[in-house]
């Protein structure tokens, strides 16, 4: 399962938010899950048990910082498919190449 997570506390201002984002990444961090963190967000890949527990426990770390929060989850499950993280950005650049090429 390749899942991409944002979680936002609400009312902890526009500015400064990176110490609550490296929070939920230590937790992602400390599952041993594969992840990419990017501008706008984290993907996580993994046993869909193990992404939904992660997601679940980095939810509730902000719930307990913030009194509301935001939490978008986008998934993308697919039987049989490990390395989607990697493979799917590989696959783009590839065709670029090729394009470039042309």
């Amino acid at each position: 399962m390749l899942a991409e997570i944002s979680i936002s506390p609400l009312d902890k201002g526009a500015y400064g938010l990176s110490r609550y984002v490296a929070g939920t990444i230590r937790i992602i961090q400390e599952s041993g899950l594969d992840y990419e963190m990017h501008a706008m967000g984290t993907l996580i890949e993994g046993p869909s048990d193990k992404v939904f527990d992660v997601i679940r426990r980095c939810h509730e770390n902000m719930r307990a910082q913030s009194d509301r929060v935001v939490t978008s989850i986008k998934i993308d499950d697919r039987k049989g498919v490990e390395g989607s993280i990697r493979r799917k950005v590989q696959s783009v650049e590839e065709k670029l190449r090729l394009g470039a090429e042309a």
